[in-house]
């Protein structure tokens, strides 16, 4: 769990809580010092946030999640402070230039004469008291060289939350979380009751402003940008803020503290102050771990999501599994009731919702998948969405040619799969609009940077795939592409590093490379046959699915740029050339890749790669026939695109089971299945009210499942396909609901019948 913007692990927590057991009389200041060792909680300035890890542990022990003890603890800087005696207020009543120098200068420590001073200040003449500042801190003095002490103010950390401070600013709960420590609030200011000097108060303000940000960096590593106070309309109108013109906001606080609504003033530290407060986060992979006890599959998938709302974040819950248990059926009958229809549709709408959030998390959980393998897959390809039968949907464009009609989207996506083709989910989606206005971008292509052409999608997906390969050290990632990404910036790209991840390529022969005398093509058929291997060519249009064999021929080739990249060197790769025996129409293909071949069973594995791309188009035939997103109906392009990152996952899912029961059919169906599930299932299929003591094979139950979807397992019907599954999984999802209702005793969380 998140909490204080520190993450807390179950065996930390089981951790924490055996160290109390153990030392029961141990200080809470000891046992945060320990905690902040052990999670490594730093500040800017490298100091523990003992602080910080205090009040999140009171906050825990407030949850029931942990037991401290309960004993009372006092600490110097909580005890009010003994009064100075010494001090007599100044009866000053003259002009601003007759009090002499006016000097704020901060109290260095909390055990110095100006430490007891500023205390004795405040709770004499400040209405509020001295009271206790909240997390980091700066405290002032204000002294007059004729005078003597005038007055006092503190600075501390801003407030967490401020809904008309924050429509102010602008940031995005991201932006606000990781940047709120670059603003402090003025949580004390007083003059004085027996100073009566005209402009002194906005004087004090404006001097020690100027001074706040090099104390504040120096003291804790972190430059404020922006200063905040609240001011109590009641008692003050706040002259002295506008006249050192901080910005009075329009709207007040909600006075949930004392139940007095507050004004606000803001007032900023330097001229870039929003541009450093909206900064986004970098979101790198491997930063949220995994939830450790997952309820469901989707809570598995997308607990990572970088959402601070658990309602937001139950809310994907429940649609991923209402899409995956009816992948076919639009929103309103997948969600099964008005309320959760409404609550879909208010999920997609909400401004905080995309698709690169909802991938992200799901991203998360393939990294781990991909780290159990090996060799990874990660192939790459284009495919357009159809929306036309919705033209009112807004920020469409065209996904044909200009004299097609026909409009939608665009996706570009990379999936991971392992040797044997099983996908473990999505590394990348890239899902944009073309310009309905820029028709002839197409014959400008070759003017146009590459930053500034749909080719950049190879090179973004590339550098994604680098991200987890860097997160994956013990893994061969092998990036894939067809005719379309030989482009000679990605190759470029994919030498510069050697721990990149491998590149395999299809040629288009149409570039016309030249290599010595000859071009790309005829100098590798020159080279000799090294062998021959069988593959499975599947149908493509009316080409029927065949087994065939291919001659292989191998050799190391140098790429030389083209005349518009003079900048970039030459490219040193291997080619496969890969030719089919006796046929009419055979099959060409030129493989080029980073990968070392030194010899035949080398190339033969790289060729089985590229076969293995058709992964890719057996996933898209599945997110657009068998997750029907055409029929989607959500009014904006950015709504079709966040409810496409759940399709997206709902859609690798449905696959990964159906290649699952091919590739491992003999592991117990619990790897996929809950146990009311296949429970659900043996019943459901047998016809019987007790299902059986052990579960059933992961093949025998996609059987199950594709049986009750219609698949008749006949000799010649071959594998269950995704269509019979998805319609078995919508049964079985009743089943299973059926099944719990009546067994409310072994399901107890499971909502039961009227």
């Amino acid at each position: 769990m998140y909490i204080s913007g520190q993450y807390f692990s179950k065996d930390t927590l089981n951790w924490v809580q055996a160290t109390i057991n153990e030392q029961p009389s141990m200080s809470m200041r000891e046992l945060s010092r320990l905690v902040c060792q052990k999670l490594d909680w730093r500040a800017a300035n490298g100091n523990l946030c003992q602080v910080s890890c205090r009040k999140t542990l009171a906050e825990l022990n407030r949850r029931n999640i942990l037991e401290l003890p309960q004993k009372e603890q006092f600490y110097d800087f909580q005890q009010k402070k003994a009064a100075s005696n010494n001090f007599e207020p100044p009866n000053v009543d003259c002009t601003l230039d007759q009090l002499g120098e006016v000097n704020v200068y901060p109290v260095a420590s909390r055990y110095s004469k100006d430490s007891k001073l500023f205390f004795h200040l405040l709770e004499q003449y400040h209405y509020l008291g001295n009271g206790s500042l909240c997390g980091a801190q700066m405290r002032y003095l204000i002294h007059s060289s004729t005078y003597g002490h005038l007055g006092a103010l503190a600075f501390d950390s801003a407030s967490w939350a401020v809904k008309a401070r924050d429509k102010y600013i602008g940031w995005s709960e991201a932006a606000r979380r990781t940047n709120l420590h670059q603003v402090l609030r003025n949580a004390r200011f007083l003059i004085l009751p027996t100073v009566q000097v005209c402009n002194l108060a906005s004087y004090v303000l404006s001097i020690a402003l100027a001074r706040l940000p090099q104390d504040w960096e120096q003291r804790y590593n972190i430059r404020p940008v922006l200063v905040e106070t609240f001011v109590d309309p009641g008692r003050f109108s706040g002259t002295c803020y506008k006249a050192d013109n901080w910005t009075l906001l329009d709207n007040q606080t909600a006075g949930r503290r004392d139940g007095v609504p507050k004004n606000i003033f803001l007032k900023p530290l330097c001229s870039n102050w929003r541009e450093v407060l909206c900064r986004e986060p970098q979101k790198k992979l491997g930063e949220i771990p995994l939830p450790e006890e997952p309820e469901n599959w989707a809570e598995y998938e997308f607990g990572a999501i970088r959402l601070y709302d658990d309602r937001l974040k139950q809310r994907l819950f429940n649609i991923a599994q209402d899409f995956f248990a009816d992948p076919e059926g639009d929103i309103p009958k997948a969600s099964g009731s008005k309320a959760r229809t409404m609550g879909a549709y208010r999920f997609f709408q909400n401004p905080r919702i995309n698709m690169d959030v909802i991938l992200d998390a799901h991203k998360e959980a393939t990294v781990e998948r991909i780290k159990e393998h090996p060799v990874v897959l990660a192939p790459q390809d284009t495919t357009t969405l159809n929306y036309s039968a919705h033209p009112m949907t807004s920020d469409l464009g065209p996904i044909c040619t200009s004299e097609d009609t026909l409009i939608g989207l665009l996706l570009h996506d990379t999936l991971a799969f392992t040797e044997e083709g099983i996908p473990l989910g999505v590394l990348d989606a890239q899902c944009w609009a073309r310009d309905p206005e820029d028709e002839k971008k197409r014959e400008r292509r070759k003017e146009l940077p590459i930053e500034q052409k749909e080719s950049i999608k190879w090179l973004r997906s590339f550098e994604k795939v680098c991200e987890v390969q860097k997160l994956c050290p013990d893994t061969k990632l092998v990036s894939i592409g067809d005719r379309e990404s030989d482009i000679y910036e990605l190759f470029s790209s994919a030498l510069e590093d050697p721990q990149a991840p491998r590149l395999l390529v299809r040629a288009e022969k149409s570039r016309n490379r030249q290599l010595h005398d000859d071009s790309l093509w005829e100098y590798v058929f020159k080279q000799p046959v090294s062998g021959s291997l069988k593959i499975h060519v599947p149908r493509s249009g009316s080409r029927k699915a065949r087994d065939t064999w291919m001659d292989i021929r191998f050799t190391q080739v140098t790429l030389k740029p083209p005349k518009r990249l003079n900048k970039h060197g030459p490219a040193t790769v291997w080619a496969v050339y890969v030719l089919e025996q006796e046929h009419s129409d055979p099959i060409e293909w030129m493989l080029l890749t980073t990968e070392e071949v030194p010899d035949f069973q080398t190339a033969k594995r790289c060729v089985n790669w590229y076969a293995n791309r058709w992964g890719i188009e057996v996933y898209h035939r599945t997110l657009k026939s068998g997750c029907r997103i055409k029929n989607r109906q959500l009014g904006t392009a950015d709504r079709l695109q966040a409810c496409l990152g759940v399709d997206m996952v709902v859609a690798w899912r449905i696959y990964h089971l159906t290649m699952l029961g091919r590739e491992i059919p003999d592991v117990p169906c619990t790897a996929f299945f809950s146990d009311a599930e296949w429970k659900a299932l043996c019943c459901y299929v047998y016809k019987t009210s007790t299902p059986p003591e052990e579960p059933p094979s992961l093949q025998q139950s996609i059987y199950m499942v594709a049986g009750i979807g219609g698949h008749l397992g006949r000799k010649g019907d071959g594998p269950p396909g995704t269509q019979t599954l998805w319609r078995g999984l919508q049964r079985l999802d009743t089943a299973t609901e059926m099944y719990t209702i009546m067994n409310p005793q072994a399901y107890p969380n499971m909502p039961s019948g009227p």
